[in-house]
């Protein structure tokens, strides 16, 4: 069983390990002997993640690109390649939100500014996904072998209230999942997604908790909605990226969402 999950061949690219979802799911894929590249623009902190990866005794390297750019992705990719080789697993992790794209309660949506809408597509779908799936999974295919997994989010599979341009944004990103998926099936490349539930991080901490620790009312409504009455951690997802990086054990496993949300999505009242 053990073998199912040694990732020691393979190099793994990590775009968005400079927040705690991705530097998580970076480090449990280090932890099974990947050589990690953690990827970004902010050379302070994705060095602090190589730091941390390691101190944990794992492999990791910083290069860095702006995944809004193919060009950057083409340099960071060579780089990659001339280090190590090719990457074989692609995790796209980076994200968010922006407030103007939010439709507070009571807010017009007709009113909704499509420059906060597009940057919102630009930073969860174009250079979320797209660009670097473009990139990387160029030399995947031609080498017949790669895993590329997309970080979704619940809100692309039910539309929340007041994230419409997230919650649309990471719709598509399933909907991209699942076309790559059946586009590469059968020369090697696997194609995949994970939808978090609601996990605190640094970009939605105000919205669930107030200054002295307990739920906002978002938080409190989002706690009653979900089964097990707690919010996720993330080396909760750890598993679910390890067995999806893994040639042997997902071998059979492409274009699936894997949900990882505590039951958030079971309860429909």
């Amino acid at each position: 069983m053990r073998n199912l999950f040694d990732l020691s061949n393979d190099v793994a690219v990590v775009i968005g390990a400079t927040g705690v979802l991705g530097g998580s799911m970076a480090s449990a894929l280090a932890s099974h002997g990947a050589h990690i590249f953690v990827m970004g623009r902010n050379r302070e902190r994705g060095e602090a993640r190589v730091a941390s990866i390691q101190a944990e005794g794992g492999q990791a390297s910083f290069v860095m690109a702006d995944a809004g750019s193919a060009e950057s992705l083409l340099a960071a990719r060579k780089v990659i390649e001339d280090l190590v080789g090719p990457a074989t697993v692609l995790v796209n992790a980076a994200g968010g939100n922006r407030p103007e794209a939010t439709l507070p309660p009571g807010a017009d949506f007709c009113k909704l500014p499509i420059s906060a809408w597009n940057e919102v597509f630009d930073l969860n779908l174009t250079a979320g996904v797209l660009l670097p799936s473009q990139v990387f999974g160029e030399t995947m295919v031609q080498r017949k072998r790669g895993s590329i997994i997309n970080i979704a989010s619940m809100s692309g599979m039910i539309p929340l209230s007041r994230v419409v341009a997230y919650s649309a944004a990471k719709a598509a990103v399933l909907n991209l999942t699942k076309f790559l998926a059946r586009e590469w099936a059968t020369v090697g490349v696997r194609v995949n997604a994970i939808s978090p539930g609601f996990f605190p991080a640094e970009q939605n901490k105000a919205l669930l908790f107030n200054p002295d620790g307990t739920y906002t009312a978002r938080g409190q409504q989002i706690i009653s909605h979900t089964p097990m009455a707690r919010f996720g951690t993330a080396e909760e997802l750890s598993g679910a990226v390890v067995w999806l990086a893994s040639s042997t054990a997902a071998s059979f496993v492409t274009g699936q969402n894997i949900v990882v949300d505590g039951g958030f999505s079971s309860v429909t009242i």
